[in-house]
This record gives C-alpha cells, structure tokens and sequence, in this order.
C-alpha cells in the first residue's frame, strides 16, 4: 500500500522541462497537412494544442516558420524568377502562415506575438531582439516571420540566427521523419539512422538536417539542435522533457 501511495504522489509530480526557452523551426510542409498545399486547418490547430502544452509546462516557446507550402522562392518550379524576388516572396508567404499559427493559438488561449523582419505595421510587429526577449519573458509565445529580412538565405539559418540572438537553450527543427539519417529514410529503408552527431559530421557528410550556413552558425556559438519527426503526436512535448527522441546535433 505505501508502494502504490508513493508511485501516485511521484506519478502526480509536474514534469521539469529539460529546457527553459526553445526555438521551434517549421518548415512551410508542416502547415499544409494531407491536402500537399497550403493551410489545413486540423493540422495548423493539432499544432497549436501541441504548443500550448509546452507553453503550459513553463518553457518559453519562440518559432521560426518557413513557407514552402505556399512559395518556395528560388526552388518554385516551372517558375522563371530572379532569386531575390523569389525570395521575397517566399518572406511573404512565411508571413502568412505566422498569422495563420498566431490564430489557431490566440484560439487555444495562448498569447501570442508575430515578429516580422520586413515590416508591416498592420499584421505584425518588427523584429527587435529585446522586444522579443520580452515577450517572452511575459509568456507570450513568439512567432518569427520573414526569415532574416534578406534573400539568399533560408529560413533555417534565420532559425539559427534568431536562437543566438533570444538566447535559446536548443533548436527544435521539426521534419517528417524520425530524426538524421545519411540518406533519405523515406527512399531508401535501410538508411543509417543518427542518434547523436556532431556539426562536423552533418558537414562532412552533407546530411540534410539543416543548411550548411544554418550548421555553421550553431556549431560556432555551440547551438544544439534536436531533430525530430513532427507527425508523431505529443514529440514537442517528448523532447522538451528530455526524453530520447530523435537525434542531437552537438560538438563532437
């Protein structure tokens, strides 16, 4: 009996995030859901749930969006376009789905912030490295749009740079499979999978985690990275508490 009291009192513990302040990067695919397009509503609202569990856990959740799902820049196919109004436009779509996530979660109950890095006075506030701080430190989830304002670079390494920037503890980088492999797991099945591996290694190899500009940034300012698969339910949550899922990117 005094067992199963003290395996209750220990069960009804509050979990202890193994970090304090997170930046989520979400690729553009993460938005568009069964449909291979655009925003499905369920997916952007399972998401936000998602969200607002971590949120509620005390860690502070910062987000960097992509927005692939809707322009992908330089990459659009059958598409002739100079790469930096590509890239622009790829900023704006980016923008789209910040506003798209700040509903679903401002609908959940969680105060929210979009920062864009073009501005645009009317749909969001402009990128200012204390502002940001400070939302955060008031509970707010931030939402980072725009990537770095510049074309010519990713949204990864706009991930990246903003981590440095708020003082991250890890970057989030959610994908669709489980974490690194050395080659694609949904082409080949028997893809080696990584369970840890260091920054070096990802360029060396040119494993496909995140741009080497992105690696090169967070191997320089000693930036973890957690990849994971963004399709398994309650993941974010998993790897804020610790728990072993996915694959880290750390010095060797």
């Amino acid at each position: 009996m005094a067992g199963t009291k003290k395996a209750i009192r220990k069960s009804g513990k509050k979990a202890k995030p193994a970090y304090h302040r997170i930046l989520l990067k979400l690729s553009g695919e993460a938005f568009q859901g069964p449909q291979g397009f655009g925003i499905h509503g369920e997916t952007i609202q399972a998401i936000a749930r998602e969200l607002k569990d971590v949120h509620a856990l005390g860690v502070q959740v910062a987000i960097m969006v992509g927005g692939g799902n809707i322009f992908r820049g330089a990459r659009q196919k059958g598409f002739e376009i100079d790469r930096a109004t590509g890239d622009y436009m790829g900023m704006l779509a980016t923008v789209i789905n910040a506003l798209a996530l700040q509903d679903a979660l401002e609908k959940a109950g969680v105060f929210t912030r979009v920062l864009s890095a073009i501005e645009m006075k009317e749909v969001s506030e402009p990128f200012i490295r204390r502002r940001a701080v400070r939302h955060l430190e008031k509970d707010r989830v931030v939402i980072f749009a725009a990537g770095t304002g510049n074309p010519y670079f990713s949204t990864d390494t706009a991930a990246a740079l903003r981590a440095m920037e708020i003082k991250a503890d890890v970057i989030l980088k959610a994908t669709r499979v489980d974490g690194v492999y050395d080659a694609d797991p949904e082409q080949i099945p028997d893809a080696k999978f990584f369970a840890a591996i260091s920054y070096r290694e990802v360029l060396s190899q040119n494993l496909k985690v995140m741009d080497s500009t992105a690696i090169s940034l967070c191997m320089d300012n000693g930036m973890p990275i957690v990849v994971f698969n963004m399709n398994r339910p309650g993941n974010i949550r998993r790897v804020v508490l610790g728990e072993r899922v996915g694959s880290k990117v750390t010095p060797a």
